[in-house]
């Protein structure tokens, strides 16, 4: 889980703080010491570090703090502010042309750092936008990246430009503008080729692209996993081509979160999205204050209420209407099931939306219905005839069988799932409109089994 180790270990030094009703000068020099330490164990970069408790010094050791209701509950609040000054203050958005116009964007970054997936969850979310994207494949040293870049286009069902491996860079970067125009695309990606290493030849290459082209935004991606390293990439990128943004790939890998915490301050450049998992849709804005809350163990829900209003957008309208109905009837179904299912998977998966809930991301794993349990409550749902799924009550001892031979369950864990299911839609009757309202895509699969409400003892 991202920040894991950072932030167990700033939390027990929070926890310290809190447990004293009054603080000394030397309480908080100890509690800096350790927060220190934490942060250069985060692979953040010393200079960083050293200022970053230098600042949090001058403030905490005030008279005001020392001397307040709650000395320990101040000095987190200032460690808070000081860590999202840290890593910009304010999010800083994608900067786009007005529609009419054809905003060019090139994405750069060593090879494996996730550029070409990256470039494909940008137009993904532009498209959501109203942008119409083109996706262009200039990395013709890598066969396998231009049918890479392909099969996420077709996936995120934007436009796409190849010219094979035979053409170079700058040429294609070229043609790509001439097709935008034919086509009216408004937003061309431009995926360029990567390297193990920085070299002269690849910054020539992105150097002549942005001779040949007028390019509005280079947006350079990092693997967040690399540490200190993604820094020193990061700095040489923009001192040799120029990087408008940074994009930190992989962060859902990164236990420790130096690259998040020192990037911003290193290269004065803002951090503009982060990939949290493998997934398209898993591309999250950057914002430094969630960010920071995330860091503390104070949750993100703010993010998570953005990832389930774009998980909403991607549902179809109808379904969604339809949906809404049966939840106030108190009518759920085993489809909705399913549905329910695929937007908790958009939304980065359950571990994911725990560690955005304040206070959740300490549960242990064996309190949480694991991926394996998940995956075979669906097995008893994709078992089931699609009357069975639309309509429960069909359920007979002899569909039971049928269901649990076929999903390779026992008949007990079939019998425990649809009474679950009953449980459900009695409650759901009795609390009318508790999953509708102005709470629109968020929490629609919290009271389904295995997923809320009726977890078998389980936290959920």
């Amino acid at each position: 889980m991202a920040f894991e180790s950072l932030t167990d270990k700033l939390q027990n030094v929070f926890k310290g703080l809190k447990g004293k009703g009054r603080l000394s000068e030397e309480d908080v020099k100890l509690a800096l010491k350790e927060v220190k330490m934490a942060l250069l164990e985060a692979d953040v970069s010393f200079k960083v570090v050293k200022q970053f408790i230098s600042s949090v010094q001058e403030r905490a050791v005030g008279e005001d703090v020392l001397n307040g209701l709650n000395p320990g509950q101040m000095v987190i609040k200032i460690v808070n502010e000081e860590m999202t000054s840290l890593m910009g203050s304010d999010t800083t958005e994608l900067s786009l042309l007005p529609v009419n116009e054809i905003t060019v964007i090139m994405m750069c970054g060593l090879q494996g750092a996730g550029k070409t997936t990256t470039a494909a969850k940008i137009a993904g979310k532009l498209k959501l936008k109203g942008r119409k994207p083109l996706l262009v494949a200039c990395d013709v040293y890598r066969p396998a990246a231009i049918e890479q870049l392909r099969v996420n286009a077709e996936k995120q069902q934007v436009d796409f430009f190849e010219m094979g491996t035979d053409v170079s860079p700058v040429d294609i970067a070229l043609a790509s503008l001439e097709q935008a125009k034919k086509a009216g695309n408004n937003v061309v990606l431009i995926d360029t080729a990567g390297r193990l290493q920085i070299d002269e030849d690849m910054m020539n290459e992105l150097i002549n692209i942005k001779n040949a082209i007028a390019v509005h935004q280079t947006l350079l991606v990092v693997d967040a996993m690399t540490g200190q390293e993604a820094v020193n990439v990061a700095s040489e990128f923009n001192d040799k081509v120029g990087v408008d943004g940074i994009i930190l790939s992989k962060m859902d890998g990164d236990s420790r979160g130096g690259a998040a915490l020192s990037t911003k301050a290193v290269t004065g450049k803002p951090i503009l999205y982060v990939g949290m998992g493998e997934k398209l849709s898993d591309l999250e804005q950057f914002y430094p204050d969630r960010m920071a809350s995330r860091i503390l163990g104070m949750g993100d829900v703010l993010s998570l209420i953005d990832k389930a209003v774009e998980a909403q957008q991607q549902m179809d309208e109808a379904k969604e209407k339809e949906m809404a109905q049966k939840m106030k009837k108190g009518k759920l179904d085993f489809e909705m099931y399913l549905e329910s299912m695929k937007q908790m998977r958009n939304m980065g998966g359950l571990s994911a939306i725990m560690g955005m809930l304040p206070g959740m991301g300490k549960i242990g794993e064996d309190q949480l219905p694991d991926e394996k349990e998940l995956a075979r409550l669906e097995a008893i749902v994709l078992s089931m005839t699609p009357e069975e799924r639309k309509n429960p009550k069909l359920m007979s001892p002899q569909r039971k069988f049928r269901i649990a031979k076929g999903s390779g369950n026992d008949i007990a864990a079939v019998n425990r799932f649809i009474k679950q299911f009953e449980q459900m839609n009695k409650m759901m009757k009795q609390m009318p409109g508790l999953m509708g309202g102005k709470r629109k895509g968020f929490g629609k699969f919290g009271g389904f089994p295995g997923m809320g409400g009726f977890g078998g003892g389980k936290f959920f």
